[in-house]
């Protein structure tokens, strides 16, 4: 729905101009308030902020840990004096808004001068999320810290600093615990290492980076454990005690971790008291129904950022997306809406998300696998082993990439993970998923392309291709879960090399190198004896070639997606020999 409000009601029936008052700043809230001011020079907008700090860019927060941002201050992307001077701004930091009342629209403000109401002709809640607490005992322990907000930051830079100088001077002592593996937590770990602390890091989820599908993870494991990152996964911390020295962190399966700085990072939840108080509608995952136009249940009142429900572009789950794009574009889309202006309605969420792990880069978007088996969402996946850039200019790595397509064509979701290209490639994804684009799509995206950029077959076409094939029924595949099943009731056909079959292979394989398969048919048949075929070789596209010979001989055979690479993620027990 549109907002009623037109440009010729910006000011109150007093003819006084219009107040606004926004509460809570950063992303959406200041995005809101600046947009206010953008398109109407009369109205009295109001910030009210918590804290002392209500612009800063809490995403460069690990990378001011690590020293990479040097200065503290390039984190402080305005001030209250900033603000007034360039926009008008009454910015108030230090001020907490403890109640909302609809009825007579004001806000109860307590600050160092005391309580006070302030009125409101539209009001904008952007009270952001709060970490969420885990249920583990000593919590309180001086060591612990979360990294959120500047105070954390200034916090963690004090403990690091004194940490990092006695590493330098020889003590060992310098060790840290992160209590998990998600986008904060890697950043965390990464920082930490940097500042040359030991550091442990505990996952409850049998992977790092859950949202990550898990045939990724190992690369990412195998790059932390590269920086001496030691992994606990699959196990909670239960607890932190003091040893008299420092702290020590005791996990679910009874290890014991000496800690002199313990940063705990297991998401957020959305502040959504203030809400809850005032009778705002509030979705089951306790964050804020919003309308078209971020319009809360009460008329006056809008609310952006992270304390919104919104809707997912695949699955049309409804919850909170913690992510500072979204919460931007909804800031300037509640401004739009108070004014009368044109409003782009709210686009539902793809959840992109990137993230530097070292060398590493793991971006997502859209629904992961988990989730559409979750919501039983019928789906077909393929994994894509391919260079960066053209193999033939010196410098390619390997993008691995895995994509989701419904049965129909359409993407549904797509993930990577490599030293390079990632960010380009999952961007022309998300923007696919946003326009809703099929298989077919992607084949036939123009990209740009020279050698020291991508391929005349960009990896993005290359999905488009094996989905294709894929769904049409030209290459049947087989899934490395599905190994198991494989081995029970087909013959396992492993078409790479002889020497890279003696490196390693699935126990009861036959091993025929894909250039002998012609010459080899009759062998294979007779191997079979009936029974399906699975075939795999490295990356699935040797195998793919097979798996066309085969059935070109009137034989049932399958690709393994992904091939060995992909297979050994899942199966980590088919070791080298």
């Amino acid at each position: 729905m549109t907002s009623p409000t037109s440009p010729t009601s910006l000011t109150s029936t007093a003819g006084t101009p219009r107040r606004v008052v926004v509460v809570g700043g950063v992303a959406g809230g200041m995005s809101a308030a600046a947009r206010l001011r953008r398109l109407d020079e009369t109205a009295h907008v109001v910030v009210l902020e918590q804290g002392e700090h209500v612009s800063f860019a809490n995403c460069g927060l690990p990378y001011h840990l690590s020293g990479e941002i040097e200065r503290r201050e390039a984190l402080l992307l305005h001030t209250p004096e900033t603000l007034r001077a360039s926009l008008d701004l009454d910015v108030r930091t230090g001020h907490r808004v403890t109640a909302v009342d609809p009825a007579s629209r004001e806000v109860v403000v307590e600050s160092a001068a005391g309580t006070a109401r302030i009125g409101y002709d539209a009001l904008i809640l952007a009270p952001g999320a709060v970490a969420v607490r885990p249920p583990v005992d000593g919590l309180d322990h001086p060591s612990v810290h979360t990294l959120r907000t500047v105070p954390d930051v200034d916090a963690l830079r004090a403990v690091v600093d004194r940490l990092a100088a006695q590493r330098t001077a020889g003590d060992e002592r310098a060790r840290a615990v992160v209590v998990g593996a998600g986008f904060i937590g890697l950043e965390a770990v990464e920082a930490l290492v940097a500042r040359g602390l030991q550091v442990h890091l505990v996952e409850l989820a049998d992977h790092v980076l859950p949202p990550l599908d898990a045939e990724l993870a190992p690369l990412l494991s195998d790059e932390l454990a590269a920086h001496g990152v030691d992994l606990h996964l699959g196990v909670s911390a239960t607890s932190v005690g003091d040893d008299g020295v420092g702290a020590v962190v005791t996990l679910s399966d009874g290890t014991r971790l000496p800690a002199d700085l313990v940063v705990v990072n297991v998401g957020v939840r959305p502040a959504t008291q203030l809400a809850r108080d005032a009778g705002l509608d509030l979705g089951p995952t306790g964050a804020i129904r919003v309308d078209a136009d971020q319009r809360t249940s009460d008329p006056h009142i809008w609310a952006v950022g992270d304390a919104v429900e919104v809707q997912h572009a695949v699955t049309g789950l409804a919850g909170p997306v913690p992510l500072a794009g979204p919460a931007n574009r909804q800031g300037r889309r509640a401004a739009d809406a108070i004014c009368g202006h044109r409003t782009t309605p709210q686009a539902p969420v793809l959840g992109t998300a990137i993230v530097r792990v070292f060398g590493l880069t793991a971006a997502t978007t859209g629904a992961n696998q988990a989730t559409l088996r979750r919501e039983g969402v019928p789906h077909e996946v393929v994994h894509l082993h391919a260079g960066h850039h053209a193999g033939y200019f010196p410098g390619a790595e390997t993008l691995h990439l895995v994509a989701s397509f419904a049965p129909d064509g359409r993407l549904l979701g797509a993930q990577g993970v490599g030293r390079a290209g990632v960010d380009k490639r999952i961007d022309v994804l998300a923007t696919a998923l946003r326009a809703g684009f099929t298989a077919d799509d992607l084949a036939e995206l123009e990209l740009a392309y020279a050698p020291p950029y991508g391929s005349a077959k960009d990896p993005v076409n290359m999905l488009g291709f094996v989905a294709q094939n894929a769904l049409d029924g030209t290459m049947p595949q087989w899934q490395a879960a599905d190994l198991d099943e494989a081995l029970a009731h087909t013959l396992v056909l492993d078409v790479r090399s002889a020497k890279e079959f003696a490196d390693g292979h699935v126990p009861g394989a036959l091993n025929v190198p894909h250039t002998e398969l012609r010459t080899r048919f009759a062998e294979v048949r007779d191997a079979a004896g009936g029974r399906p075929i699975s075939v795999h070789c490295a990356s699935g596209m040797r195998s793919y070639l097979a798996t066309r010979i085969l059935r070109g001989g009137g034989l049932d055979a399958r690709n393994l997606s992904g091939g060995w690479f992909t297979l050994r993620a899942v199966h980590p027990h088919l070791t080298t020999a």
